[in-house]
């Protein structure tokens, strides 16, 4: 079976195929249109399609799509295997949502901390019995090196380097780089340990664009045994949810 999943952040929308649990191919778009996903599924026979989206309303690509597939609307309403006990699921965001019910659904039985690197960082938790009771959103990396700079009078825009592993900055450049990448580093670890103070098997799994580089900040910490890169962790979920639906 088939399937067309598509995520639309506030950035970027990621397409992707699957046949079952297996990803066949992935694409990510600006701003796409009805031609760029046809293009994509080059005329493959789609059985069905999901379609998660931070936005309120609906492009005009997204009605045209309707009126070529079998297309589910991924709402707060979906549990796919999983208990939620968020208060006001209509405001969960749906990127949340899928990024938990993927790693219930790619780790079933384990406790389950997933950080996603985006616009915003969010933290979120699941226990080893598939419980979601919420987690934690804050200013992305990039946002945090533009408000600096957006803020502030004289100081300038600086970019993120993996690099960078001073303790300290000795300069502007790098006291803005320690304040901003060490500030995530101390934050990433802080909430993890909270997290996970009353677990002893769990997983950590990073996802989103800058999931490589929360893995260099945490290489050298005493969670890097139990990190996973997930990269397409949502794309998974939202796969997994569209699995379970029944028309």
């Amino acid at each position: 079976m088939t399937n067309l999943v598509i995520d639309i952040g506030n950035t970027f929308t990621k397409v992707a195929l699957f046949n079952g649990d297996d990803l066949l191919k992935v694409e990510q778009y600006p701003q796409p249109d009805i031609t760029d996903i046809d293009a994509f599924t080059g005329g493959l026979a789609v059985n069905k399609a999901i379609v998660s989206s931070v936005k309120k309303e609906q492009s005009d690509w997204q009605h045209q799509l309707n009126s070529r597939y079998r297309v589910v609307q991924f709402t707060g309403s979906f549990n796919a295997g999983i208990n939620n006990h968020y208060k006001t699921p209509a405001t969960l965001g749906t990127d949340r949502l899928a990024g938990v019910i993927g790693a219930n659904y790619l780790y079933p039985g384990k406790a389950n901390v997933v950080i996603s690197g985006g616009t915003c960082i969010t933290y979120d938790y699941i226990d080893a019995g598939a419980n979601y009771f919420g987690g934690s959103i804050s200013p992305g990396l990039n946002m945090r090196y533009k408000a600096v700079n957006y803020y502030t009078a004289a100081l300038p825009l600086v970019n993120a380097d993996a690099n960078f592993n001073a303790a300290f900055g000795d300069d502007t450049t790098t006291a803005i780089r320690s304040g901003v990448q060490n500030g995530i580093k101390y934050e990433l670890q802080g909430f993890i340990e909270n997290y996970i103070k009353t677990q002893k098997g769990y997983n950590i799994i990073l996802s989103g664009g800058d999931s490589i580089f929360f893995d260099t900040l945490l290489k050298n910490s005493i969670f890097a045994p139990y990190i996973k890169i997930e990269p397409y962790l949502v794309l998974k979920g939202l796969n997994a949810a569209i699995q379970k639906h029944n028309d």
